[in-house]
């Protein structure tokens, strides 16, 4: 059964990079590691470079229609909220294991929101969301090959090792849930029977 499937990376952009780096309708670019592969992310689940190599095809179409947006912190949903819209992401590529990102800030509300953290030096996250099964593997819980890439969000908490946007990394997830406990042990359970859905 498909569940969605947050992963979130920590990412620090330099000065440089938001008043110098600008898109070619002028909004603010920032650039880094958007997911890293072949490694126990943060969430303990593993991507194949397959898997993330399929995904970027599919994805890139969104990049040339300039409909690669996502949103300022994770939704629990699989549909992205235009009202809600930060980013789009501008240009994808490899650099060895990492997915690397060029993303545009919007002149939206949640998009001046981000520039102004960002211009801040506040340290945020970029997270994918996507649809997809798990299956335990050993230590890890590896994404199966039915997972359906959503978007990248940017977020508060991060969880892929070493991911920084000029640099990024990927981050954990956490939630001011009050049932975030539940959901925990919800999980547990699950998981020890081999569906391992996420909250």
């Amino acid at each position: 059964m498909k569940s969605l499937l947050i992963e979130t990376l920590p990412f620090n952009v330099s000065p440089i990079t938001l008043t110098e780096g600008k898109s070619t309708s002028g909004n603010p670019l920032v650039e880094g590691i958007l997911a890293t592969v072949e490694v126990k992310n943060g969430n303990g689940r593993y991507y194949s470079k397959e898997l993330w190599e399929r995904e970027l095809e599919k994805y890139n179409v969104l990049v040339k229609e300039r409909r690669a947006c996502g949103e300022l912190d994770h939704p629990d949903s699989q549909v992205i909220n235009l009202k809600n819209v930060s980013h789009n992401i501008s240009k994808l590529w490899w650099d060895g294991d990492n997915v690397m990102g060029s993303i545009e800030l919007l002149p939206t509300p949640s998009g001046n929101i981000l520039k102004a953290l960002i211009g801040a030096g506040i340290k945020v996250g970029v997270s994918s969301r996507g649809m997809g099964s798990l299956k335990q593997v050993g230590e890890v819980l590896e994404v199966q090959d039915d997972f359906d890439l959503l978007c990248w969000d940017f977020v508060s908490t991060p969880s892929n090792p070493g991911s920084y946007m000029t640099p990024l990394c990927e981050g954990l997830s956490t939630s001011s849930n009050p049932y975030s406990k539940v959901n925990s042990i919800i999980t547990d359970i699950l998981c020890a029977n081999g569906t391992c859905p996420t909250f």
